[in-house]
């Protein structure tokens, strides 16, 4: 469900922001994906992804990840999730062109979403990033918030929370999914 009507118009010069956990894979509510084999994308998220990949410049995910801090994982877990998880989306043709993800568990670092340090990182490692050029997907609204002390347009997925009236200061667009987004936005002979 769209309840703008002013989407932007996106060539190669914008970048796309994904959050992880809820758009790209399935979620674990109340828990972490602490390996590999917990890990499941989102039906069509690949396919989504390659979609996305031939209109966006740059593609990267920002994500909390705080299990590490919580030793509940290992770091390296996380980086053979993001190996794999990239690999995954190369491999159906699509790409992800680096993975942030901030494992503190404290609110207050400057990673920590909705702080903006993983897109200020994000940013420096890819000097033509212009935020005013950016969409953030998320799922959550420390996502949203992220998204918006950027000024990014920003995109609310309802895979872990009911739809939020709209409108609303934090979100632009709203769906149910990543691939419905992307339905929604991508010219159809782009799709697939």
């Amino acid at each position: 469900m769209n309840l703008t009507d002013q989407k932007p118009e996106i060539d190669k010069s914008w970048t796309l922001f994904l959050d992880r956990d809820g758009v790209i894979n399935v979620e674990s509510v109340g828990s972490y994906i602490t390996s590999w084999s917990e890990f499941n994308f989102h039906d069509g998220a690949q396919d989504a992804i390659r979609s996305l990949s031939r209109i966006f410049g740059t593609i990267v995910v920002v994500s909390n990840q705080r299990g590490v801090g919580r030793g509940i994982m290992t770091i390296d877990a996380l980086r053979e999730i993001n190996t794999n998880m990239r690999a995954t989306v190369a491999e159906y043709g699509g790409r992800i062109d680096k993975v942030y993800n901030c494992t503190a568990v404290s609110d207050d670092d400057r990673n920590r979403k909705p702080n903006t340090g993983m897109g200020l990182q994000a940013q420096e490692d890819f000097p033509a990033i212009d935020f005013k050029r950016s969409i953030m997907v998320g799922n959550s609204m420390s996502d949203m918030e992220f998204g918006k002390k950027l000024s990014m347009h920003t995109i609310f997925l309802t895979t872990k929370h009911d739809p939020v009236t709209l409108p609303h200061d934090l979100i632009d667009e709203q769906y149910e999914s990543l691939q419905a987004w992307v339905r929604n936005m991508v010219p159809a002979e782009m799709v697939g």
